[in-house]
């Protein structure tokens, strides 16, 4: 009976050269070719330009100024609910509601997840494959094959066979672990990826929820104005009938609130729009969303930037860049891995039986020990440049994740300098827009007063009130301006890592998905 496949016996002495042959690959395989990591050069300032000294004295006083700081990321640590420092309980309800149903965040959950799983389909690779197996074969071998010439009648034979199978790589030059390295750095990559999407729409949810509280003073300032304007329409209408104002006087009472009117229009639809896009960042429709807005009111949050290079950790999408350089650097290790020689470990062992009921006897007994076809180790010798263009273009991208991160990080540093600037310079504006406010009540009562008394035209009276009115709305903008910008600035912060463990924990749980310990070494 020919056997499906070539039974290969060994004794004692080859027994022990494959075990020696065997250990030899095991203790080369904590050779590695990847490339240690050099973390690219960056000119961290000693300080925020825009920070002012009261925030410059807040600093930790561990680090050292303008000395470069190696990243490292606390990603790994949950982020803080920075929301709080605004003291509104419904922006912390809305921000509660985001984390749980905002679309965004269940897609960047989904891909971390994605992410750990291919990290446990890579880690896979250090253990064998061992598989077990059931079955049997029916073939005519020829008599020619069987030894004979070609007059030798041919014969069939049917075959049951029982076995396991093994199979396993020795990693003699870190191909294997540069491939578990670069998998980790895209799983945790990912997760930077995902703490950055999360922080953008809780950043987002902050600034449209102050969005609407601005929209909704407006809409009450216009709505006090209409009625004041509707009643002194009436007012006019009535002197006119006694002949103690002229019709342009009742016209122009008209038109001013006609505009008025219109503007109320306008501000009501951007409370409209404003309204669905806080709606769909909660994850609900906009029918679903219905609660009072209550204006906003002054918003004096004080946020002390920390140095420059304390960013590099904060920020989660600096950490996602330097986590992809990571992942880069190790996938060189495995391109220059394939210059070397392979080593595979195979074999089989079980029964073979012509006659099933036989199947199990002591006799019957098989294995194999090394591959079917082919060779164990395998040497490269010429492929026309593959590798080495898999080489380059591995290198390519890396250089392509230094830059990257390069500019991450200096767009991180703008942002910054961006927010704090717009803080301290919309604290003045603020100041003078309340002063201006102040000024132009004042000159709309004086109008009133001498137009009642017939000292002024009624044109004089108008130009106060649209003064005042311009005046009043402009701080309620400024103001809501000032509460989008804190917020800015928390984000381009990265939203700060240092809430209490307790509060960590629990917002952790709710969003990230439980992690693989082993997956994430920092």
């Amino acid at each position: 009976m020919t056997r499906a496949f070539t039974t290969q016996r060994f004794g004692a002495n080859g027994v022990l050269r494959l075990t020696a042959m065997a250990a030899s690959a095991l203790f080369l395989a904590g050779c590695s070719l990847m490339p240690v990591e050099q973390r690219p050069a960056l000119d961290v300032p000693a300080r925020f330009a825009e920070a002012d000294s009261t925030a410059t004295a807040m600093l930790m006083s561990t680090e050292e100024p303008g000395r470069w700081q190696p990243a490292e990321p606390a990603d790994h640590q949950p982020p803080s609910p920075w929301w709080t420092v605004f003291g509104d309980p419904v922006l912390v309800r809305l921000e509660e509601e985001a984390i749980n149903a905002n679309p965004d965040v269940a897609i960047a959950m989904a891909r971390l997840k994605q992410a750990r799983a291919l990290t446990a389909r890579s880690e896979a690779a250090r253990m064998p494959e061992i598989d077990a197996g059931f079955g049997t074969t029916r073939q005519r071998i020829s008599g020619a094959a069987a030894g004979g010439d070609d007059e030798t009648p041919g014969s069939m034979g049917t075959l049951w066979r029982a076995q396991a199978t093994f199979a396993y790589e020795v990693d003699l030059f870190g191909r294997v672990s540069s491939s578990i390295a670069a998998a980790r750095a895209d799983a945790a990559q990912q997760q930077a990826l995902a703490h950055q999407m999360l922080l953008l729409v809780q950043a987002d949810v902050a600034r449209t929820y102050f969005s609407l509280r601005q929209l909704e003073g407006e809409r009450r300032l216009l709505s006090e104005t209409v009625k004041l304007r509707e009643v002194a329409a009436e007012l006019l209408e009535h002197k006119l009938g006694v002949g103690a104002v002229a019709r342009h006087v009742v016209e122009q009472a008209r038109t001013e609130l006609y505009l008025a009117r219109a503007e109320q229009a306008s501000v009501d639809q951007q409370y409209a729009l404003t309204s669905h896009a806080l709606a769909t960042l909660l994850g609900k429709p906009p029918a679903a969303l219905a609660w009072d807005v209550t204006p906003l009111e002054t918003v004096a949050v004080q946020l002390p930037p920390g140095l420059p290079s304390t960013l590099l950790e904060r920020r989660p999408d600096i950490a996602a860049a330097e986590r992809a350089m990571a992942a880069e650097n190790a996938r060189i290790g495995v391109a220059r891995a394939a210059f070397f020689p392979s080593l595979s470990l195979t074999g089989a062992l079980g029964y073979e039986s012509a006659d099933l009921g036989n199947l199990l006897l002591w006799s019957q007994r098989t294995f194999l020990l090394g591959p079917l076809a082919g060779t164990a180790l395998n040497l490269p010798l010429f492929d026309g440049g593959r590798r080495r263009a898999d080489l380059d273009r591995v290198r390519a991208v890396y250089e392509q994740r230094v830059a990257a991160y390069r500019k991450t990080v200096l767009q991180a540093f703008r942002e910054v300098e961006d927010a704090l600037s717009s803080v301290r310079t919309l604290g003045a504006r603020i100041g003078y827009q309340r002063s201006a406010e102040s000024a132009s009540s004042q000159v709309a009562r004086a109008a009133q007063s001498r137009f009642d008394e017939g000292d002024v035209d009624y044109l004089v009276v108008v130009d106060a009130e649209r003064t005042l009115l311009r005046s009043r709305q402009s701080l309620i903008q400024s103001e809501g301006e000032r509460a989008r910008v804190t917020v800015d600035l928390v984000r381009a912060l990265g939203g700060g890592w240092n809430a209490p463990r307790a509060e960590q924990a629990s917002m952790h749980d709710r969003v990230m998905p439980k992690p693989d310990p082993t997956h994430f070494r920092e």
